[in-house]
């Protein structure tokens, strides 16, 4: 093996992030980082083609007629030309976090090598998601985006950014309650306080999905912007908040855009574009990411040891969680 490709291999372990654009399967933006990666790896120092010594015949005319003279050259190794030996690297592993659908964009993790443990547990950790979702008041489809038959007409006339915003803030209340209750925690213990007090009060386990916070950033009727922070959800869970957004407010939404814009540790800016997708971008991510995973990791532990040693709440869950299928408060749906 290359000496430049064995260095870049022992550092190719670790955690990064792209940026999926809309209209792209994330298995394809997966698929698409690995292949790049391996072409590099494999032309980033070409292999010395070893030699070896041949007698060659050659026919001579000299004054006794025509002789037979053996000429001693060098000649490749056929059996380990490239050519016939094909690529060093056949095969890497590259994992995917959080999943993005194909109508989406934003930040999708990736870990490749070792970083795919760090996936696993990235993901036991929790981490909150933000995303900005337009919707546009006025028309009802099939799976709630633009791009859905449709299926209703309504007036949206009535409808002002007072009004939206009351709704939204019923859904970020009945949305905490949901949260305290998965925390499985004590409210009137230390450890609740200590976890609240750095930020740590999550799900221990998996949950229904969970809005952590959510607001209005735009609104022109029909359209209107969200910027949604939230735990455990699906893209068709936002756009179905979106449809029951206007369901609340006497008329009807879709949704138009969903796009993540944090992923835990990882934010729009930390993210690759299609045009850094190589080798020398993606070390550089991995690098930058390193302690910041390393951390997140360690937060999660203490996490998880403060909460064996105060010992877990068994409280019935808020009736609310269990009864109904809307996005308003937090049930599953699934895609």
């Amino acid at each position: 093996m290359a000496g430049g490709s064995r260095s870049a291999l022992l550092r190719l372990h670790g955690v990064f992030a792209v940026y999926k654009p809309p209209g792209i399967h994330w298995k394809r933006t997966r698929d698409t980082v690995e292949s790049k990666l391996l072409n590099e790896l494999n032309t980033l120092e070409q292999p010395v083609i070893q030699q070896q010594i041949r007698f060659v015949p050659s026919l001579i005319n000299n004054e006794n007629g025509n002789e037979t003279q053996l000429t001693v050259t060098q000649v490749p190794v056929l059996a380990s030309h490239p050519r016939v030996t094909g690529p060093r690297f056949v095969g890497l592993k590259v994992g995917a976090g959080h999943r993005l659908d194909w109508q989406s964009s934003g930040v999708l993790v990736l870990g490749v090598g070792n970083g795919n443990k760090q996936l696993n547990g990235l993901h036991h950790c929790h981490l909150t998601k933000e995303y900005i979702v337009k919707g546009s008041f006025g028309t009802a489809t099939e799976d709630f985006s633009n791009t859905g038959r449709v299926i209703e007409r309504t007036t949206y006339d009535h409808i002002t950014q007072d009004r939206l915003e009351r709704i939204i803030a019923v859904v970020q209340g009945s949305h905490q309650r949901a949260l305290l209750t998965y925390s499985d925690v004590d409210l009137k213990s230390q450890e609740a306080y200590e976890l609240a007090s750095r930020g740590l009060l999550r799900p221990m386990n998996k949950s229904p999905p969970i809005i952590t916070a959510i607001r209005c950033v735009h609104f022109s009727p029909p359209s209107f912007t969200l910027e949604i922070q939230c735990l455990h959800e699906t893209q068709q869970y936002l756009r179905k908040l979106v449809h029951e957004i206007g369901l609340e407010l006497r008329s009807s939404a879709v949704c138009t855009h969903v796009r993540r814009t944090r992923d835990g540790i990882f934010t729009v800016d930390n993210t690759l574009i299609r045009t850094q997708w190589d080798l020398p971008s993606i070390l550089a991510a991995v690098q930058a990411s390193r302690l910041k995973v390393k951390g997140k990791l360690r937060e999660n532990s203490w996490r998880l040891s403060a909460s064996s040693e105060e010992g877990t709440c068994t409280g019935v869950k808020a009736r609310g969680l269990e009864k109904g299928t809307h996005c308003l408060g937090p049930t599953a749906v699934r895609d």
